[in-house]
């Protein structure tokens, strides 16, 4: 609770003690109307009073209503293989999944006690500020007005990216600059959209926006020649790419005209679930760093390394900080795996997206993942 809020909730119980003994006099003196008339604004503020009392609590309070809930409300994509979206049995799969899935570990001591809401672009955004999810990890871009105007906190990034453009082969297109013209379809809501219409306005220009906002249909759409080309971070167009009819029909254009930081998002007002989000993303990169994945993490429980020993709760006090166990990265790493095993079992060279690291390699390697430290 916030101090304007605190001050707000102190005036209002003052309020309901003043008209408490109020009444009591006038009910002593043999008021009994007006007494009648004080007992009802009584109960009326009493009512305000329960509820801001919750609005206060859900405020600051996610990790308590994570815990009664018994699981994590995550929000994820539905559509983009790699990241976020169910297999042919239901089960969901992807490297936002699976971040989701850690934090889930890291809480509970049980990756599996997440559940997973597929949102729009155009729903994401409100579902995280009306408290219908805890967290949400589904490719979105950190910027300033999300971070501001939106009242929303982005945590460590598990995803770099940039937006590119997916084209046929047969259109006979070499480079971004010769879509002039051009027929794009995009996602509204989002960064992405914005981003092409600064493109090809910076370039001089023009474009005829085909805007679809389920990602699925905008893909069909696509894939069915409605549209020249397709603009998207260039992860999603591979992955699109990778599960349309005849992937080698397409090219990806070389051009990279935006930064696409992509981050778990939590809401402004609660700094320890913000902690513990944040926290997991860097703990799967310093595992990785540090060389302890799923298959050894065990055996590294038996490492005299300090730092590997506050990292994996041998030596307690990490937990205690964040307000979990202090074997919350143990877990993380147990069951999830280290960034690096998601990374490559999602988007990786021998997935159907066969993606490089790139920027995603850890700063030790010629990318930029770096966690802060663990002490």
């Amino acid at each position: 609770m916030n101090s304007n809020s605190k001050r707000s909730f102190v005036k209002a119980s003052i309020v309901i003690l003043t008209i408490f003994l109020a009444g009591f006099f006038l009910s002593a003196c043999g008021e009994s109307e007006k007494t009648a008339g004080l007992e009802k604004k009584v109960v009326e503020l009493q009512k305000q009073l329960a509820e801001q009392k919750k609005t206060f609590a859900a405020a600051g309070k996610t990790l308590e209503v994570v815990k009664e809930n018994g699981f994590i409300k995550a929000g994820v994509n539905g559509g983009v293989y790699g990241f976020s979206q169910p297999d042919e049995k239901g089960v969901w799969k992807g490297l936002d999944v699976d971040t989701a899935k850690a934090i889930a570990a890291a809480v509970f001591g049980d990756a599996n006690k997440v559940k997973f809401t597929a949102l729009t672009a155009v729903q994401r955004l409100p579902a995280l500020q009306s408290k219908e999810i805890d967290v949400l990890c589904r490719n979105t871009t950190q910027t300033l007005t999300r971070t501001t105007v939106n009242g929303l906190n982005f945590a460590h990034v598990n995803y770099y990216d940039g937006q590119g453009f997916l084209v046929p082969k047969k259109l006979g297109v070499k480079s971004a600059m010769e879509l002039d013209g051009a027929t794009v379809c995009v996602l509204p809501g989002t960064t992405t959209e914005m981003n092409a219409a600064d493109f090809f306005r910076a370039n001089n220009m023009k474009w005829k926006p085909v805007v679809i906002e389920q990602t699925a249909e905008l893909n069909k759409a696509f894939f069915a020649g409605r549209c020249d080309c397709l603009t998207s971070d260039v992860s999603q167009l591979a992955a699109q790419r990778s599960v349309s009819p005849n992937p080698d029909d397409y090219i990806i254009l070389p051009e990279i005209i935006s930064k696409e930081p992509l981050c778990p998002v939590v809401r402004h007002g609660d700094d320890q679930w913000y902690d513990i989000v944040n926290w997991t993303v860097m703990a799967l990169i310093q595992a990785e760093e540090s060389g302890i994945n799923s298959n050894n993490v065990d055996s590294m429980l038996k490492s005299k390394d300090p730092k590997i020993m506050r990292f994996l709760g041998v030596t307690p006090g990490m937990g205690k900080a964040l307000g979990l166990d202090d074997k919350w990265a143990y877990n993380i790493i147990k069951q999830v795996g280290n960034y690096s095993q998601i990374f490559e079992r999602n988007v990786g060279v021998n997935t159907k997206l066969g993606l490089e690291r790139g920027l995603n390699a850890l700063w030790t390697k010629g990318g930029i993942m770096y966690a802060a430290a663990f002490r």
